[in-house]
């Protein structure tokens, strides 16, 4: 069966991954979750229990075919009624007939004859089925054996999406029903069980236990609904309305978004989140939409980076209009073991000082028990709210930055990205051109404060130097142009980030972490993580129209700590108390003089030598 993208000269490559992980002869459960015509399932049907899924039906009772093969052809009826099949010369005026041939259309996808035997074999496999002659299994195989026999006469370059405007050879030859072949390294060996969807692996990817799961999604704008709309006719077996030149059946159901720039990148984070498995593999190649290292980025969030692999493997390029790529075309083949839910830690892509995504566990594995809503009280770039199972609510001073994270949460993530590029193309911006960037920045400060697009402004800071957020005492944006950009690991970050913020029930506040006391409540936990007068951030130097943050402000920070404890509320300070040489005894005298616990972060050493990052808490 020709078929884009099929991984039947891959699949030495994912035994071999496979057998090197011990994962191999252990009646694991593997999900093949784009399983095509079933190169990578029937090369597995002795090593696992299947599940196989595709999009389009065709697929799947192919791939099942195949698994079911060797079973089938040493069933003796199965061979009795592929020879009662060929030896009559029956012939239909069917639906292939008048659709797909000159029989009754000026399509040449097969000759007359090929058209009315097709229809013949297909009402006749039906009726088998439906009068009992068959069972479910025989039924599948035997339409596997004429989606198989169909490709060896169709009238076509390899794909459905045309049909050739003169008769090729092999079209000529009168159709007849083989048997689907068996040969192989394990024909001798029964089948473990297959069991098979027929859906968008979004939508099930959740549902399925299984214990490997392998992703082969399209890499490029093809879309097979269209390139196999024919075969998928033929399986259905509905007589669909079809378009009045090619003969298309409606596809919009069958369409993919992993075909789609972006939509891809939102749906594979989406499959990692949701998926059972413990172990994923994955085949992509360089010229797809994704890149290896946005990829790696997503693994890496979902996996323990000690498992990651990546291996890198030549592979013959499928090429036509809509999928030229540079030259050195190699299929990549990644592997990673996914981490628990607990140790999954989602990160802001806002470049914020003072992020505390390498604290979350640490911070998650303190919190008390009975907490009902987090309150994240300097919220800034939600590294450590976006992270808590919890009700949470966002405050933050700066309207700006509540903003951005607030669209987030609201804007579809799709939408948003789609903005950003555009934005990107109509400026044109890029590290080395900073005129574009001016005149991205200066229209954005042209617009009064409280209507400024947060999208807008997340542009400009991804090409701002260090990608810092930063403005002047009028609220003007005022970071000079930089050297950075919206690269593949930030997307990753975004995506990721984005989908996690969507899913909670946040609250989101602009104002002083001060008008949070009257919160206090049992079920309410406070989480503060103030600026560090020992240490400057662009946020805290008193010159951003914000306030700044210093001794003074420090000491009323403890006073409404101190009155939120008596008050009964529970709550956790983050601070760092040294620094390479310069140590904050202050915070240290207020926290025995209170009797707060104090919870020692442990720190690598970084440019400043000596850190010491503390937890305070009350409980």
């Amino acid at each position: 069966m020709r078929y884009i993208g099929s991984k039947d000269r891959m699949v030495a490559s994912i035994l071999d991954l496979l057998g090197s992980k011990g994962l191999l002869e252990r009646r694991l459960t593997f999900f093949d979750a784009f399983c095509g015509m079933g190169a990578v399932s029937h090369s597995l049907k002795n090593h696992f229990n299947l599940v196989a899924n595709d999009i389009l039906h065709c697929c799947t009772v192919y791939t099942k075919a195949r698994v079911l093969a060797e079973r089938m052809n040493i069933s003796t009826s199965a061979l009795q009624l592929i020879g009662e099949l060929n030896s009559t010369a029956s012939f239909d005026h069917g639906f292939f007939f008048n659709t797909y041939s000159p029989g009754g259309s000026e399509r040449m996808y097969f000759t007359e004859e090929n058209a009315g035997r097709i229809d013949f074999f297909r009402r006749t496999i039906e009726e088998w089925y439906a009068n009992g002659r068959i069972d479910a299994d025989l039924y599948t195989y035997l339409l596997g054996c004429l989606l198989e026999s169909v490709s060896l006469v169709s009238n076509t370059a390899g794909v459905y999406g045309a049909y050739l405007k003169t008769w090729d050879p092999r079209a000529l030859k009168p159709i007849l029903i083989k048997p689907l072949a068996t040969e192989g390294l394990f024909v001798q060996q029964t089948p473990l069980n297959i069991t098979v969807y027929n859906s968008k692996v979004e939508d099930v990817v959740a549902h399925v236990d299984c214990d490997v799961l392998y992703l082969d999604p399209p890499y490029t704008q093809n879309q097979y609904g269209t390139q196999y709309h024919l075969l998928e006719t033929l399986i259905r077996n509905d007589r669909p309305s079809v378009s009045p030149i090619t003969g298309f059946r409606p596809v919009a159901p069958l369409r993919s978004d992993w075909s789609r720039l972006y939509k891809c990148h939102i749906l594979l984070d989406k499959v990692l989140a949701e998926t059972k498995a413990c172990r994923i593999v994955l085949s992509y190649n360089n010229d797809g939409f994704m890149s290896k290292d946005f990829i790696e980025a997503l693994l890496k969030r979902y996996g323990r980076e000690d498992t990651y692999e990546c291996n890198v493997i030549d592979y013959k390029k499928y090429n036509n209009k809509k999928c030229q790529g540079s030259c050195g075309h190699v299929e990549y083949l990644f592997y990673v073991e996914k981490k628990k839910a607990c140790d999954i830690v989602f990160e802001s892509p806002l470049n914020y000082t003072g992020s505390k995504s390498k604290m979350v566990s640490v911070i998650r594995d303190n919190l008390p028990k009975g907490v009902q809503t987090f309150a994240d009280a300097f919220a800034g770039g939600f590294n450590v709210g976006v992270n808590m199972e919890k009700e949470v609510i966002y405050n933050d001073i700066n309207v700006f930055v509540e903003g951005l994270i607030h669209s987030f949460h609201e804007i579809d993530t799709y939408e948003y990205l789609c903005k950003i590029n555009r934005f990107i193309k109509k400026y044109g911006l890029a590290p080395s051109n900073s005129e574009a960037y001016r005149k991205l920045r200066a229209d954005y400060n042209a617009v009064p404060a409280k209507d400024r697009d947060p999208i807008m402004l997340y542009t400009i800071i991804l090409y701002g130097f260090q990608q810092q957020i930063r403005f002047n005492g009028r609220h003007e944006f005022n970071n000079p142009a930089g050297s950075r950009y919206f690269n593949a690991r930030l997307m990753e970050k975004f995506i990721s980030f984005s989908r996690a913020i969507k899913r909670k029930q946040i609250t989101f506040r602009v104002g002083s972490y001060e008008e949070l006391g009257s919160l206090a409540d049992h079920d309410i936990f406070f989480y503060f993580d103030p600026p560090y007068y020992n240490t400057l951030g662009v946020y805290n130097d008193g010159k951003r129209g914000f306030g700044g943050w210093d001794k003074q402000q420090e000491q009323k920070l403890c006073s409404v700590i101190d009155r939120l404890h008596d008050r009964g509320g529970r709550f956790m300070l983050s601070y760092l108390v040294e620094i390479g040489d310069d140590s904050n005894r202050e915070i240290l005298k207020w926290q025995e003089e209170r009797g707060y616990r104090l919870i020692n972060i442990p720190q690598p050493q970084g440019r400043y030598g000596r850190r010491r990052e503390v937890l305070i808490i009350n409980y």
